[in-house]
């Protein structure tokens, strides 16, 4: 592979840069996406809820009865 076909990478002294600004500035990282071409990309705000199923649900009221 020579230097211009190969896909650029980001270092990780890049990276702790990228989150020590987001970080410095206030704002929470929820999540850090690198594409394949080496773009990468930060989303800010708080991370997303998961929305609890009705099987989670379920097995939580067995174990409370356990107790």
């Amino acid at each position: 592979m020579t230097n211009a076909t190969r896909k650029p990478r980001i270092s990780q002294s890049e990276m702790t840069k990228a989150l020590r600004a987001a970080r410095d500035s206030g704002h929470n990282v929820q999540r850090v996406e690198i594409e394949p071409g080496g773009r990468v990309v930060v989303i800010m705000g708080e991370p997303e809820q998961t929305a609890v199923s009705s099987i989670d649900v379920e097995l939580s009221r067995i174990l409370e009865r356990r107790q």
